[in-house]
């Protein structure tokens, strides 16, 4: 039985968001604020293509901070899956959590086992789609990104910024 749980498992590439798909604006929100990373669509498309899940997990303590909502959160990740689309890519799912325990939001205002460096949005994910973990990794541009891939047992890679299609594909394999 182990060897039929295993065949349907997938290798996943875990995105954080911002300073890694998109220009790190700080606080954004909004899509006519969003300048895509060069090469991240096409990476993304590259993840699809080999098989591997592409995931995002993201911190967006602008919730917290009252800069804008949740439904401001999930339409800019509607818009980046359409632009995604686009091209033929998509990402499985968007993970990202509003808390932080100095947050102005009353309601947001917590420490959260979500917010990297915790892996939680990792975990999580984990728990809902059937990850190989062994072939799995993450794609960060801070070092909690990186400590939340190693809390999940997962390898991290520090992206510096250039271009994350021309990054990925060793990683992946592809030449």
């Amino acid at each position: 039985m182990a060897d039929i749980v295993d065949q349907v498992r997938r290798p996943a590439v875990f995105f954080d968001r911002d300073g890694v798909l998109n220009v790190d604006v700080g606080y954004l929100f909004e899509k006519d604020k969003l300048v895509w990373i060069d090469g991240a669509r096409e990476a993304v498309k590259a993840v699809n293509d080999t098989g591997y899940f592409a995931f995002v997990v993201s911190n967006q303590s602008g919730v917290a901070r009252g800069l804008y909502n949740e439904a401001q959160v999930h339409e800019l990740h509607g818009w980046m899956a359409d632009e995604l689309a686009k091209i033929g890519a998509h990402i499985d799912a968007f993970e990202y959590c509003p808390f932080h325990p100095e947050g102005d939001v009353e309601v947001y205002r917590q420490a959260c086992h979500r917010r990297k460096p915790s892996p939680g949005m990792i975990n999580d994910l984990l728990e809902r789609f059937p990850v190989d973990v062994e072939r799995s990794f993450l794609i960060g541009d801070q070092s909690t990104d990186i400590e939340a891939a190693g809390a999940a047992g997962l390898k991290g890679y520090l992206f510096s910024g250039h271009n994350l299609d021309l990054f990925l594909r060793p990683l992946l394999r592809i030449s």
